[in-house]
């Protein structure tokens, strides 16, 4: 789920794929337990609020429900891309795991 380009329309013209790639990096650090976690991730993102921070992490889970529910399909995976779909999959599950999704 490396920058989720489904949601940018929704993210505003200001979160770019390295703000988001921080976003997700934090978010595996400050779990729904932590303490001020919005606007601890706000400040790793930078240049953001704690406001905006939640709404790109409701933004996400939107985006994870509609793969999971079918609404919107998973990419092909072509065997020379450097992994398998197997490896490509089972990454992406270790991932949502990390985030605790």
């Amino acid at each position: 789920m490396a920058s989720s380009k489904f949601s940018s329309p929704n993210s505003g013209p200001n979160w770019t794929a390295e703000k988001n790639k921080l976003f997700e990096n934090a978010l595996a650090i400050y779990d729904r337990e932590a303490p001020d976690r919005w606007h601890k991730i706000a400040k790793i993102v930078g240049g953001t609020t704690a406001e905006e921070v939640k709404r790109q992490y409701e933004i996400l889970q939107e985006d994870i429900n509609r793969i999971e529910s079918g609404k919107f399909p998973l990419p092909k995976y072509w065997k020379g891309q450097g992994s398998s779909k197997r490896n490509t999959i089972t990454n992406e599950e270790q991932r949502l795991k990390n985030l605790k999704l």
